[in-house]
């Protein structure tokens, strides 16, 4: 299989597809609110939304416009979730794709919509389309106008989130690229975080839908930032064709090549949002190792990212294995805390009962200095492992959520 490469770029690196950002004032002044992407023709197109039974407008709407399988373009703002809004938000999410349809002089039913910010507020359609018919005239091709539209999708998020591989699938280089947003509010579980992948790969529908779910599983849904599963969540991925390759429409090395890249993207953009989560001064990966069960491997590991006592003993410097053990207790995964240990990196906190004495409370101390590092529970009760990208939690996060509607 052909190794993937990481390079610089987003959704306009892969042939096909161009991309705008632009100021709307949908809710923010002076920075981009309103990304478009489009691509040249529809393509094959496939999509994963949130499995919060509290569904944004955007969500009910793409639902059904996804079951056809053929996209060309997506409106996204930020700013105004759309959420909680009842009819009147599925009119206007059902109208921005119309207009935008129209604006582009393509199908209506090849147009998704997506929307973060603020939940149960109407979107300020005038400015949203405004946005809309700003953005076509800026669309390009370009890293930079690449770039642009990531800015758009971006809400408490203090920086851009790109990734792009290229690999070869069926003997043609492919480019994957995407972008994403979101920095609190995050548990996907997927079945507020934004997600867009484009590719030029030729990919059939029912294959390209396999491969998102198979690439989310291993990214976006093994990323944990407060807990909270978002209203909006949505992952969009767009396929053109324009590589040249012979259509991948069945299991094989050419679909696992093309996986591959997919997950690299994937895996990087959920990296970057643990990273950049509301607040953050560090990014942790929670490692759970030695399980009787993949299940219980991942339950164990996703409480200990979910913990504010974990995550705020993170921020604070302190290596508190007992607030990781306790989380690991209480997470439903079979577990021995006389068996156990936990390590911080390649320190350890906790053996099998015996607890770190002063000479290795030093050495912890140097690894919770790290921006980043990795907390290691070993069960010592089988052989399964999962691991789940997560933050601390600092005082920012507090202050960022208690002004975030006023």
């Amino acid at each position: 299989m052909a190794a993937c490469r990481k390079i610089k770029g987003g959704v306009c690196s892969a042939k096909g597809f161009r991309a705008a950002g632009v100021a709307a004032e949908v809710k923010y002044r002076g920075r981009n609110d309103v990304a478009l992407i489009v691509a040249d023709e529809p393509c094959a197109a496939a999509a994963l939304f949130t499995t919060n039974k509290v569904a944004a407008a955007p969500v009910v709407y793409d639902r059904s416009v996804i079951r056809g399988g053929r996209i060309q373009a997506i409106l996204a703002n930020s700013g105004c979730a759309n959420a909680c809004t009842g009819e009147g938000g599925l009119a206007d999410a059902r109208l921005s794709a119309l207009v935008t349809a129209g604006e582009l002089g393509i199908d209506p039913h090849h147009v998704l919509v997506a929307s973060t910010g603020v939940i149960g507020r109407r979107l300020p359609m005038d400015r949203l389309l405004a946005g809309m018919k700003l953005a076509k005239g800026a669309l390009g091709r370009t890293a930079a106008h690449g770039l642009e539209a990531t800015k758009a999708i971006m809400t408490t998020d203090t920086r851009p989130k790109q990734a792009c591989v290229t690999t070869v699938v069926g003997g043609r280089k492919v480019t994957v690229g995407g972008m994403s947003k979101g920095s609190g509010m995050i548990e996907p579980n997927m079945a507020t975080m934004l997600g867009f992948v484009t590719t030029d790969a030729a990919v059939s529908p029912r294959m390209l839908k396999r491969a998102l779910q198979l690439a989310v599983g291993k990214s976006f849904n093994r990323l944990v930032v407060d807990g909270d599963e978002s209203t909006n969540d949505s992952v969009f991925l767009l396929a053109s064709g324009k590589a040249g390759n012979r259509e991948v429409d069945k299991p094989g090395k050419d679909f696992d090549a093309f996986l591959e890249a997919l997950e690299a993207v994937c895996v990087s953009l959920a990296k970057q949002m643990a990273t950049d989560g509301e607040g953050a001064t560090k990014f942790v990966t929670v490692t759970v190792k030695g399980a009787k069960s993949e299940r219980d491997a991942e339950r164990a590991a996703r409480a200990v990212a979910k913990s504010p006592l974990a995550k705020t003993s993170w921020f604070g410097k302190d290596p508190n294995w007992g607030r990781v053990l306790a989380a690991v207790g209480y997470s439903g995964a079979e577990v021995s805390d006389m068996q156990a240990e936990v390590f911080y990196d390649r320190e350890w906190a906790f053996r099998r009962g015996r607890i770190a004495d002063e000479r290795q409370l030093a050495k912890l101390a140097k690894v919770m200095k790290k921006d980043a590092f990795t907390v290691t529970v070993d069960l010592h009760l089988g052989k399964f492992e999962s691991s789940i990208y997560t933050c601390d939690f600092s005082l920012d996060y507090v202050h960022i959520n208690a002004d975030y509607t006023t």
